[in-house]
This record gives structure tokens, sequence and C-alpha cells, in this order.
């Protein structure tokens, strides 16, 4: 599987690349997920950015940000106190 792949509108970010961002095991990245301890933003790009997605993910005081390409490339990827 790739990293990152679409199901229709949605972006399907696969749990070994959020689990680096936020240094935790991937294999509890559904249940942060579940419970609403994880979160997550998804925008799509308009105008200069068209072609592109940004899926942000909240965790604990911090965000993983990534901003892909159309197919499913990540472009950007940086990590941030909020």
């Amino acid at each position: 599987m790739s990293d990152i792949t679409f199901d229709g509108d949605r972006v399907v970010v696969d749990a070994a690349v959020i689990a680096q961002g936020f240094r935790v095991d991937a294999a509890d990245v559904p249940e942060l997920m579940r419970t609403g301890r994880m979160t997550s933003r998804s925008e799509l790009g308009q105008d200069a950015d068209a072609g592109r997605r940004r899926v942000t993910f909240f965790h604990q005081g911090r965000a993983l940000r990534l901003t892909i390409d159309e197919s499913g490339t990540i472009i950007r990827r940086s990590i941030f106190d909020v």
C-alpha cells in the first residue's frame, strides 16, 4: 500500500506515517483516532495550490501537517506545537 491513497474525497494516510510524526506506535493510531485523542483536518488546495491537499493531524498539543500532491506523494511535512 502507498503511504497515502484517496477514497473519493477522503484522504487515507498510513498509520506508520502518522506514528512516525508523533513518535507513537503505529498500532495505537486507530485507537487514538477512534477515541478522539488524535484528530485530523483535510483541506483542498485552490488557485496556485490546486491539485494539492493539506492534511493536519493533532495529538497532545502537537500537529503533523502533510502537504500532498494529486498522486498522494508527500511534498512537505512539518511538525509544530499548537
